[in-house]
């Protein structure tokens, strides 16, 4: 999965500040502030074998995280505009190693996970979390697993409410399953051999353990549930994602 490069700039909105969302087992990236990745000093360097696609070294995953970034802030500036809204890309992504080591909102972030943190209005990621599952899984893996985060933060934008996690979990799913589908249709992005395949793959190993209660805090949805949310965003664009 590959972006076609565009330099278009991003307008602002107004942020607004409401409570933290957690949404585990997600990576996701945003804009501005980047702190380490591997290979920088502090990150640790990707090793082992890759899949068949390449995707298995520092400068590919960097590539990757970059341009899922970059797509998803021209779609997500896009979806704005054509409501007479101005979007204001999602502030920064923190790359961390450590149990605690980055805190949202007085909670330190566990390990073996991704967060979008409203209360600092930034996304923080397990990194070495992330390269195992880019390297295990794939690259497209990547652009879901970001476009799930940053459907969290446009979700606080909007203003969103719910009742039961998995309502929240499984909207953010189709939204990035929207937002994948919508840039490849409008040549954003490009889908390779695979992909599909990958994502699919992706959304079976982040789903709830067979017995997880749906109504319990925390839920995600079933492998069932969490693949046909994605795959009707992916489809059918944000009118299959109920965003009212």
């Amino acid at each position: 999965m590959r972006p076609l490069r565009r330099t278009d700039r991003f307008c602002r909105l107004l942020a607004l500040g409401v409570a933290l969302v957690v949404a585990g087992a997600c990576f996701a990236g945003g804009t501005g502030e980047q702190d380490p990745a591997p290979g920088d000093p502090g990150a640790p360097a990707a090793s082992g074998t890759g899949q068949a696609d390449g995707t298995m070294t520092v400068d590919e995953f960097r590539r990757d995280i970059d341009g899922a970034v970059e797509v998803a802030e021209q779609y997500w500036t896009g979806r704005f505009e054509e409501s007479g809204e101005r979007f204001q890309p999602i502030r920064r992504i923190t790359a961390y190693q450590r149990d605690g080591e980055v805190d949202c909102a007085g909670q330190g972030l566990p390990r073996n996970n991704a967060v979008y943190c409203s209360a600092g209005d930034f996304i923080a990621y397990d990194v070495n979390w992330a390269v195992a599952a880019f390297r295990q899984i794939g690259d497209a893996f990547l652009y879901y697993l970001l476009g799930h985060e940053y459907a969290h933060g446009v979700q606080v934008r909007l203003g969103i409410r719910y009742d039961f996690t998995i309502q929240q979990e499984l909207q953010a799913d189709c939204m990035a399953g929207a937002y994948l589908g919508d840039s490849v249709r409008a040549r954003a992005l490009t889908i390779e051999d695979g992909d599909l395949d990958e994502l699919g793959a992706g959304l079976r190993a982040v789903a709830d353990d067979p017995g997880q209660p749906w109504f319990a805090e925390g839920a995600h949805g079933t492998a069932e549930q969490r693949t046909d949310a994605f795959f009707a965003g992916y489809q059918r664009s944000l009118d299959a994602c109920d965003l009212g």
